[in-house]
């Protein structure tokens, strides 16, 4: 059981009056998770941030699915880790599968008062939480003043950068990476480099529709099973994506030169090492290897 006033766990008995009664009063995100399931036990310390962050405006609840089968059943769950939200006594949205932060915020955001913000200890950092809400140009305009301050500043260079991809001026997102320099800013350097990689590649690449049309008949497609996933990568759906390109690097990991498996270790320099997807893919891949 959490410590967190907000945080609870839930059972058959007390689903009811946990979850639907209280959704009357906040609305109650549903965890649906099994010992046994390794993303599950991932994304729970973002679950808990995002609750502890609302500050009581948004309920968490935990159903252990191997325990309580007759919520399972009843609400038809059939993957997890999967997240249902309620509100005045209904599921009004959730997902399946390891989210990045942003996504659980963005799903949130129609449904739940804003947290009340707590100040960041610097203009950086404040930076950062707009970046990673998908708010590309607040966070440079934040960017900008910061570097007319001081245009040296390595991570805030690295971040506008990306600020800049994400709404495609790549070439002066590269620029800006090449007058970083130092070993300080090295795995987030190389994060915002594979990035740019994804975008251009996205872009001589055919359209989602038609990779989607090409694997449906053929589902041994490399071709398109990759440059799907660079797509996707472009696009900020990371967790499709490392799925195709690990089922891609099983199957035939020498396919153009070993990509799929460089794609992989590119996708964890740009999400980082503490990300749930990180986590949960980089073991699948040492699986897969030995």
């Amino acid at each position: 059981m959490s410590q967190s006033p907000y945080i609870f766990d839930v059972t058959d008995a007390t689903f009811n009056e946990l979850v639907i009664e209280s959704s009357f009063n906040k609305p109650v995100l549903v965890d649906f998770w099994a010992e046994w399931c390794a993303p599950c036990k991932a994304l729970m310390p973002l679950l808990a941030k995002i609750a502890e962050d609302y500050q009581g405006e948004l309920l968490l609840g935990k159903v252990n699915c191997d325990i309580e089968q007759q919520i399972v059943m009843q609400l038809g769950i059939r993957s997890l880790p999967t997240i249902v939200l309620f509100r005045d006594g209904q599921p009004v949205d959730g997902f399946s599968g390891a989210q990045p932060e942003s996504a659980i915020l963005a799903m949130l955001e129609p449904h739940v008062q804003a947290p009340v913000a707590v100040p960041p200890a610097n203009p950086l950092e404040s930076a950062q939480a707009l970046f990673d809400a998908a708010r590309f140009g607040e966070a440079e305009n934040l960017l900008q003043q910061l570097l007319s301050e001081d245009n040296t500043n390595g991570a805030a260079l690295i971040l506008y950068a990306r600020c800049l991809a994400e709404r495609g001026e790549l070439g002066e997102a590269e620029t800006l990476l090449d007058a970083v320099s130092g070993d300080e800013h090295k795995q987030a350097l190389a994060g915002a480099r594979a990035q740019l990689t994804f975008l251009r590649q996205a872009n001589d690449l055919p359209e989602v529709a038609l990779l989607k049309s090409r694997l449906a008949q053929d589902a041994q497609d490399d071709e398109a099973l990759y440059q799907l996933s660079i797509q996707q990568l472009a696009r900020q759906q990371y967790e499709p994506a490392l799925e195709g390109l690990l089922r891609l690097f099983i199957r035939n990991r020498s396919y153009a030169e070993g990509q799929p498996h460089k794609t992989l270790l590119q996708v964890f320099e740009l999400l980082g090492n503490d990300h749930p997807l990180v986590t949960t893919y980089r073991r699948k891949l040492y699986q897969a290897i030995y």
